[in-house]
């Protein structure tokens, strides 16, 4: 596996290669990013992952400077997973300037988690630009977890024309059904019981809408209300239709469930897919 710091270095080790599958991650990595790495191998000769924390995408007072750097512990365990190349540029080679032409996230981007993260999807999608354009990819892997991210992404594509095929993996979860998440590491032991509770809201939400309930706002509020009563301070938990990421309609038929809330200083986000009978 070859670990290069330079767009330069990239786009020479990447010149001849007739199949390139991508997976950009922030590092600090997990079993989730590693079934990503999976998906990839199945769909490119080359499979490449950036590791870049990403300072455009932190509002401020967010995690910024603590966000885990494990770069080391990282290349191993992408090694160990068959990834061929590792992308692991520092601020000055991304940004070699100030990063003054970004660009403008969709109206989608103004709700769930827009409003509580101010500029977070402009960096998202300013950042993941540039990394299509450096990797020029004909395949990138993306988890499903923050799904709000994964449908701006998969609008970028379509309207920026990239004819880069965008594949999402599925959430992979601990034992108590608590999704995957390189924050979860800030979680106190006490939280870390507590955590679940946030699956466990939308999975009684996904059973009764999958049961034959349609009384989604009750069953909203009684999350809510549970999850205020267990401690956490909460974001928002929502239903839309999948596709188009909207308030559902009568009619519409695959749903998502999303939620997002506070444990402690502790900000986690998880959403279930509702098939409706």
């Amino acid at each position: 596996m070859d670990v290069i710091h330079t767009v330069s270095g990239l786009r020479e080790r990447l010149r001849g290669e007739a199949s390139v599958a991508f997976v950009p991650t922030m590092g600090n990595l997990h079993a989730g990013h590693l079934s990503l790495i999976e998906l990839a191998k199945a769909k490119a000769r080359c499979v490449v992952s950036s590791i870049f924390v990403n300072r455009l995408q932190f509002e401020p007072g967010g995690d910024f400077d603590r966000y885990p750097r494990t770069l080391e512990r990282d290349c191993e365990m992408l090694r160990a997973a068959g990834c061929h190349v590792v992308f692991a540029p520092d601020e000055a080679e991304l940004y070699p300037e100030p990063q003054e032409i970004r660009l403008t996230a969709p109206k989608a981007a103004d709700q769930l988690c827009g409003p509580y993260r101010p500029g977070h999807f402009e960096g998202v999608l300013t950042v993941v630009c540039k990394l299509f354009d450096i990797v020029c990819p004909q395949v990138a892997v993306f988890g499903s977890k923050d799904y709000q991210q994964l449908h701006l992404i998969r609008m970028m594509v379509r309207q920026l024309n990239f004819g880069i095929e965008i594949i999402s993996g599925d959430t992979v979860r601990e034992a108590d059904g608590l999704a995957m998440s390189s924050r979860n590491g800030y979680l106190n032991a006490a939280e870390r019981k507590t955590a679940v509770g946030l699956y466990t809201n939308l999975k009684r939400i996904k059973d009764a809408i999958e049961g034959g309930s349609r009384e989604y706002d009750a069953l909203r509020r009684d999350a809510i209300d549970a999850l205020d009563a267990d401690g956490w301070r909460v974001d928002y938990v929502e239903l839309r239709d999948a596709g188009r990421l909207e308030a559902p309609k009568p009619e519409d038929m695959n749903l998502r469930v999303i939620g997002a809330a506070w444990l402690g200083k502790t900000r986690l986000i998880d959403n279930l897919e509702i098939t409706r009978k």
